[in-house]
């Protein structure tokens, strides 16, 4: 018993070093930081009072690391994500807010039902929308080394909005990752997309006006089109080439005209000859991510929708469940 209590002291001792270096480390950072920041036109006195009390958040680190989309099969994450109790409460949300939604949808030719579905996948209606302090979770990302050049950006532009009094720094709670708001805007998005819907002289994210109108235009300005298909599950023939098939979000490639497609599924009586001039790509997301998945099951035929929903969120069973999601509201509304 002795030499475990011995054991357990210096264990733990190790623990408080390890992250006595970690703080010291990311304070140092901090400073280098900061020259970075007054570089980019941020004064010290924003700086001082935003960075001031950031901190370096493990948490952060570990949710990095293990993201759903990492770990869950397909069916497991979309089933999740789209279930009978989500679409109820997505009636009753649209119900409450018919008005709005419906306008922003004639202005911004977005159906409802995508805008919908977003937000409850997202942040289940504005349910959850997170708590963790923003601007320590894009500080601690900065100072990781995995992604550091995309959340040093991200977070001197939320730097920049914070100074052009866009946005209330003390409102900045959200995701681990340093999205914000119903929709889970990162700061660059808010930057290009986010609209003062209500015309109060302030964005906030957090409200339904300028949070649907946001999303609308964002949707809008990267080129979603209405009524357009996202994808179709599909069987696939064996004797498809496997240099075909899509297992990474980052960037779909080999596509080709549904037409050409055709040979390889097997279930093609499901799919209307009307989109066989459509560029489409497939995708086998679960290959490579679940230990022992089939090749060749589950698989997609994915079309350009899907893949403004993969920029929204590069994630391919994100924008999967998204477009299920979608797709179960249209049957309901």
């Amino acid at each position: 018993m002795k030499q475990i209590n011995v054991f357990l002291f210096f264990f733990l001792i190790s623990i408080n070093c390890s992250f006595a270096d970690i703080n010291k480390d990311f304070q140092n950072w901090k400073i280098d930081f900061k020259k970075l920041a007054l570089k980019n036109n941020i004064s010290e006195k924003t700086f001082d009072i935003v960075m001031s009390d950031t901190k370096f958040l493990s948490d952060v680190i570990k949710y990095d690391r293990f993201q759903p989309e990492f770990y869950e099969d397909t069916n497991t994450y979309i089933s999740k994500r789209t279930s009978s109790k989500k679409v109820s409460i997505g009636k009753i949300f649209y119900n409450e807010n018919s008005k709005l939604i419906d306008s922003v949808e004639n202005k911004f030719d977005i159906e409802k039902e995508l805008l919908l579905a977003l937000m409850g996948i997202e942040t289940n209606f504005g349910t959850y929308v997170g708590k963790m302090d923003i601007l320590s979770s894009l500080a601690t990302l900065s100072f990781d080394k995995r992604r550091s050049e995309f959340f040093t950006k991200e977070l001197l532009i939320l730097l920049k909005l914070i100074e052009d009094k866009q946005i209330d720094h003390k409102t900045l709670y959200g995701s681990w990752a340093g999205a914000f708001g119903y929709f889970q805007f990162m700061p660059s998005t808010m930057q290009n997309y986010a609209i003062d819907h209500d015309k109060n002289g302030y964005i906030d994210l957090k409200n339904n006006n300028d949070a649907y109108a946001s999303a609308s235009n964002y949707l809008n300005q990267i080129g979603w089109k209405s009524d357009n298909p996202c994808f179709y599950r599909i069987n696939l023939s064996k004797d498809i080439p496997k240099k075909y098939l899509n297992i990474s979000a980052k960037k779909l490639h080999d596509k080709k005209k549904l037409r050409y497609f055709r040979k390889y599924i097997k279930n093609n009586d499901r799919i209307n000859v009307k989109y066989d001039k459509f560029n489409v790509a497939i995708i086998t997301p679960d290959k490579d991510i679940i230990p022992d998945a089939e090749t060749l099951n589950p698989a997609y035929i994915v079309f350009d929708n899907y893949e403004i929903i993969l920029k929204w969120n590069r994630s391919l069973r994100f924008a999967l469940a998204v477009c299920t999601l979608k797709d179960k509201f249209k049957n309901e509304l």
